[in-house]
């Protein structure tokens, strides 16, 4: 299995660059577009056309997780290809209408993903958690059935009990740090140092951080916030990897970062 960040600025695009959204392709092949923030379509379109993506999944509805989507649908109407095939969209139901917004007629078709047993994707086994949000939001627990690799990405969310277990020996945690370390227990989404102790409380292989703050802490002197942002969590990850998830970054999950 292999990630890709197409966008990881958290709640905003900002210098060119989009927010939430990430390339999952499979062994074989199969292409699952994991949220569809600012710009996924545009920077989708350097690796991958959006006519050939098989399936999109979405955490939650807020902006920055599916600010493309619906041009992501208007590409796939609009583009002059003779054979065109509905994209399959997953979703939760617990907001009806946003639910209802996914479907686009001869374009998406939205899906509930099965929060309690799980859902199939091609050949990906998926399950859920729901996180600490404002708005009901869901991480992923993405298993490729050929491999045994498993990616967990955390969406939007504060911390919680029951995340490290839900994350256990992951080969990639994803996980949502808009926060620097001394901001814990926030309501909405986690600091360098809550990554960084759920990671290693859970075994992880690799820690990536995304939706990412577009500046440093007020006070903080710094020329790079990012790495300032990394280098907290790797304290508190002790030997496990931590990586940032800056644009058409790749990993294989079976390899490393590229």
């Amino acid at each position: 299995m292999k990630l890709h960040t197409l966008g990881s600025w958290g709640g905003y695009p900002f210098q060119d660059a989009g927010t939430t959204s990430f390339l999952i392709t499979s062994q074989d092949g199969f292409t699952l577009l994991m949220d569809a923030g600012s710009r996924a379509v545009n920077e989708l379109e350097k690796v991958l056309s959006p006519m050939d993506l098989d399936a999109v999944i979405i955490s939650h509805y807020h902006p920055d997780h599916v600010a493309d989507l619906g041009v992501l649908g208007h590409y796939r109407l609009l583009y002059p290809k003779k054979e065109k095939k509905v994209l399959p969209v997953y979703g939760h139901d617990e907001d009806a209408v946003r639910f209802g917004q996914i479907t686009m007629p001869g374009a998406l078709d939205g899906h509930a993903y099965d929060v309690a047993s799980g859902t199939s994707i091609g050949p990906f086994d998926i399950t859920f958690i729901k996180t600490v949000h404002p708005v009901v939001c869901y991480a992923m627990r993405i298993t490729e059935r050929q491999t045994g690799q498993v990616l967990v990405f955390t969406g939007d969310t504060g911390y919680f009990e029951g995340l490290a277990d839900f994350t256990r020996d992951a080969d990639l945690f994803l996980a949502d740090v808009y926060l620097f370390e001394g901001h814990e227990n926030h309501p909405a989404h986690l600091t360098s140092k809550e990554a960084g102790e759920i990671a290693k409380e859970a075994g992880v292989k690799r820690l990536v951080l995304t939706h990412l703050p577009q500046f440093p802490d007020e006070g903080m002197e710094t020329k790079d916030h990012l790495e300032v942002l990394r280098q907290q969590a790797q304290v508190y990850a002790g030997v496990i990897p931590v990586d940032l998830a800056l644009p058409h970054r790749e990993w294989d999950l079976g390899e490393g970062a590229q």
